[in-house]
């Protein structure tokens, strides 16, 4: 499909620049204050308007044009990487103002993860929903191995400031893939009409469909205690083993290897089980405590790799349970709901994270990781076993009533 792939290789390119500018802009923070806590609070910062505009930004996915949507964020998103390079070239950056920038692009971001995830189902169809999300997962995981690993050569080489513009530049990439699309073969929905309670609905339609809430409920947990490697693996190459940004590219390009493996591994499957979606959360979580105890810097990138594959595993098959369990005139607001709760876990997270690895030491952040994960299973594991059938089963009835 030529839509599909347009648009997957603008997404490879511009989620490469994107790892770059988020590993430069950590190592901006850390090189501005050398502590821990800013770290949080960026990203708080970041994810903050995804808690406050989230679940709005979907009602807007639902009602407009997605691909033209899309083409709104990512210009938005190309001039705030390009304001944090000059900033930073000309020397004149300060703290505050990488948290206004990063405020902003947290606004961006709201608007472009429900419409991006949606628009996902509107260029394949139904039948090959759950191929294209580990496609696209393996596409963006791809750049998360990518991104870090030149970003870290390039700071430790350059500096800071080009992994900023390469950010800018990237962006056109997909901007160009969604200008060439061809617009009469995409599966379009009918645009949802402007009405009162519109949001509430939404919120009653995730609460009424089990396999929404289940899912939705497990990422929210895990989003918010177990996924915090973008607080830990900056501090532990700086504070927990000494290392530069060259090491902490590295680490975020070994667990973004392992993600691209589990991406590969969900899009293998035909339709989301409930069984990998629990087992990958416990795997998460058994590893993070191996990962606490490392005690060297080859050690824990050794079971990086496995981390990544299990978090990512986990997280696209919770993409692909909400999508195929979701009505077709609803999937923007219930995409809206699950990157609220996936990404809008991000500033208690961050905080929390930041602050537990300024009073106890990083590795604490991955016992937090591993307790939360750990726990979440067994608990989804015994709730689920009184289920009549998996949320694949209520995923394909969902699917062909649509």
């Amino acid at each position: 499909m030529r839509n599909f792939r347009l648009f997957l290789f603008g997404h490879l390119v511009s989620s490469t620049g994107t790892w770059m500018q988020q590993v430069g802009q950590d190592w901006l923070v850390l090189r501005l204050t050398d502590a821990p806590l800013p770290l949080g609070i960026t990203l708080a910062l970041q994810f903050s308007p995804m808690l406050v505009l989230g679940a709005w930004a979907g009602l807007i996915a639902d009602r407009v044009d997605k691909r033209r949507l899309l083409l709104a964020t990512q210009a938005a998103m190309a001039v705030l990487a390009l304001v944090l390079g000059t900033l930073t070239a000309t020397g004149a950056v300060r703290l505050w103002m990488v948290y206004a920038l990063a405020l902003l692009l947290g606004v961006a971001t709201a608007f472009d993860m429900p419409a991006r995830q949606a628009f996902v189902s509107e260029m394949v169809g139904p039948d090959r929903v759950a191929n294209a999300v580990g496609l696209n997962s393996a596409s963006f995981n791809s750049a998360r191995v990518i991104g870090p690993a030149v970003a870290g050569l390039l700071i430790a080489v350059v500096g800071i400031a080009p992994a900023f513009f390469l950010n800018a530049v990237s962006y056109l990439a997909m901007i160009g893939g969604l200008l060439a699309m061809d617009t009469d073969r995409l599966y379009r929905r009918a645009a949802v009409e402007r009405g009162r309670g519109q949001i509430r609905a939404g919120v009653r339609y995730v609460w009424a469909t089990p396999a929404l809430r289940s899912t939705i409920v497990l990422v929210a947990v895990v989003g918010m205690l177990g996924l915090n490697y973008r607080v830990a693996l900056p501090l532990l190459a700086r504070f927990a083993f000494d290392g530069g940004p060259g090491a902490y590219g590295a680490l975020a390009a070994i667990m973004a290897a392992g993600s691209v493996a589990g991406a590969l591994a969900v899009a293998r499957r035909g339709r989301p089980t409930r069984a990998l979606l629990v087992g990958s959360v416990a795997a998460f979580g058994l590893l993070s405590f191996a990962a606490a105890l490392a005690p060297t810097i080859v050690v824990e990138a050794a079971f990086l790799f496995p981390i990544g594959a299990a978090s990512l595993a986990f997280v696209a098959t919770a993409n692909s349970t909400v999508q195929l369990a979701s009505d077709p005139e609803m999937r923007g607001r219930v995409m809206s709901l699950f990157g609220l709760v996936l990404l809008g876990s991000g500033p208690p997270s961050g905080l929390l994270s930041g602050w537990m690895a300024g009073q106890f030491g990083p590795r604490s952040i991955l016992v937090l990781s591993g307790v939360s994960c750990v726990v979440a299973a067994t608990v989804a594991a015994l709730v689920g076993r009184g289920r009549a059938e998996p949320p694949a089963a209520e995923a394909g009835s969902a699917e062909q009533a649509a």
